[in-house]
């Protein structure tokens, strides 16, 4: 079986002296799980997280650890090395995606939502704001998305102080008063947005990213 697609480099890890276990995130075919053989020790076009390229995926069977083929076009962190919070909303970002979404399930959205994210990330002067919306993108996907347009008590659309962690949705202030204590408190923050992760990764049954813990 041969996958051929473009994808971004998320995860790598250590199979052997020579080879390592790869995670890439592709345009077409979602998260593919795969091995660079001799990746550990290549002196010439080492796999490196954060390369944008195009790759091929080999497998004699479906079912197999297939074998990455690798061609990068860009190396999309490069620019992020000496910005330090640049790089770990990077490294959070990839982190999310390889603990909480499935393999080989396309998401050309979030894949270019990534994509936008690394781009935002080399410019921007305030990282952690495009890290909140790509964070946002990323709770959508995964069937939490928040709704900050109106109140979902009575529909109103001003004086929306507080965002129910039920629903995801805004709440006004006269609605929310007698739950104060139960809801969150807008403007939207990164630390919101981390307790919904916190839920999904409980649910999922799994631990949330340390690298996503520390802010």
């Amino acid at each position: 079986m041969q996958i051929e697609t473009t994808g971004i480099l998320i995860n790598m890890r250590p199979f052997s002296e020579r080879d390592v276990v790869a995670h890439i995130f592709t345009k077409d075919n979602g998260v593919l799980v795969g091995m660079f053989r001799g990746g550990a020790v290549a002196k010439k076009n080492r796999p490196l997280v954060g390369q944008m390229g195009n790759v091929s995926w080999n497998a004699r069977l479906d079912s197999q650890l297939g074998v990455f083929h690798f061609e990068s076009e860009k190396n999309l962190s490069a620019p992020l090395l000496l910005n330090p919070d640049s790089l770990k909303c990077m490294n959070a970002a990839f982190a999310l995606i390889y603990s909480l979404i499935p393999e080989r399930e396309p998401n050309e959205t979030l894949y270019n939502e990534t994509i936008k994210l690394l781009q935002d990330l080399s410019v921007s002067k305030e990282p952690y704001d495009a890290y909140l919306n790509w964070e946002t993108s990323l709770l959508k996907d995964l069937g939490y998305a928040l709704d900050l347009s109106k109140c979902s008590g009575c529909g109103k659309q001003e004086n929306l102080c507080y965002l129910s962690p039920k629903t995801g949705r805004a709440v006004c202030s006269e609605c929310g008063a007698p739950y104060i204590d139960k809801l969150y408190r807008l403007p939207l923050s990164l630390n919101i947005t981390k307790r919904f992760v916190s839920s999904i990764c409980d649910i999922q049954g799994t631990d949330m990213p340390n690298v996503r813990k520390i802010f």
